[in-house]
């Protein structure tokens, strides 16, 4: 199989050491390729500059765009996610007929819902926030360009290497909203690639995928958890008002249709995926006891 991967960053690179495991022949394409994973292959070109897509390799059996925005401002989400993804697909056109399938990673940010409702793929995306808006604007343009696609909205994406959650424990920044739970819902690195790497094997995917773990949980029990698991304070408790916007947003997504698909996550909840991170960080960040 020959594969791109545009924006081949965090997940990209997860994704093409995995692909080029099982034999593929993969692309990375980012700004800079290097220090790509060993096997694949560097492609330097910029999605939002049409001139640079002009040498992207042929016969392609696979697409994934998988860009970031880098950054929260409305023109960096307006390159990435449109612009970007309007430029490849014009640049692809002329193999519309071979692609088998073009994936997109968008992001659980297009639910506005912040009641702790349940969210799969049947409910309304009305996004009110211009990151959610964009992502839908790219959603469509990707389903409407002819392609056979599949998106999948992934939720809060955490794994080795990060440990913003970690640090905030330890710098005694985190804090706890108190009233009713706050629910959070996450992915670990290794199942975003896992589950784009299985939706690519379907002979008959669904359009849209939720890309979540099976535990939504109340973000001050994740946090609560890992600062017993450093031996650490337990974050304090503040009011709704004073709660920073980590602990505002509440809604519980479902993964019963990539799970129904056939796909096993790899680490099913945050206690699996953080005790590996949590092993990681005291390699380079020991704490001494309290």
């Amino acid at each position: 199989m020959r594969t791109l991967i545009a924006g081949c960053g965090y997940v990209g690179s997860a994704l093409a050491q995995e692909l080029v495991l099982s034999g593929h022949t993969v692309w990375g394409l980012r700004r800079d390729p290097a220090g790509l994973p060993a096997g694949s292959r560097p492609l330097a070109a910029d999605l939002t500059q049409a001139e640079t897509l002009r040498s992207l390799p042929s016969d392609l059996d696979f697409v994934i765009y998988a860009a970031s925005a880098g950054g929260r401002r409305e023109e960096n989400y307006r390159a990435a996610y449109v612009d970007g993804l309007r430029c490849l697909l014009t640049a692809l056109a002329p193999q519309r007929s071979s692609i088998r399938r073009v994936l997109f990673t968008s992001s659980t940010s297009v639910y506005p819902q912040d009641d702790g409702s349940w969210i799969d793929e049947e409910t309304p995306a009305t996004p009110t926030h211009f990151t959610g808006a964009l992502l839908r604007q790219a959603e469509d343009l990707l389903w409407d360009s002819g392609f056979s696609a599949v998106v999948l909205r992934l939720a809060g994406i955490y794994g080795p290497g990060r440990f913003r959650l970690i640090e905030q424990i330890t710098k005694a920044e985190a804090r706890c909203s108190e009233g009713p739970p706050r629910y959070s819902n996450r992915i670990h690195r290794d199942d975003c690639a896992g589950a784009l790497h299985h939706l690519m094997q379907l002979p008959h995917p669904k359009p849209l995928y939720l890309g979540v773990d099976d535990a939504p949980v109340d973000i001050c029990e994740v946090q609560r958890w890992i600062a017993t698991q450093l031996g650490q304070p337990l974050p304090p408790t503040v009011s709704e008002e004073q709660a920073p916007p980590i602990l505002r947003a509440n809604k519980r997504c479902s993964n019963a249709l990539l799970r129904k698909s056939g796909y096993s996550l790899r680490y099913p909840s945050y206690q699996d995926g953080y005790s590996a991170i949590l092993d990681e960080w005291r390699r380079i960040s020991p704490v001494p006891p309290l």
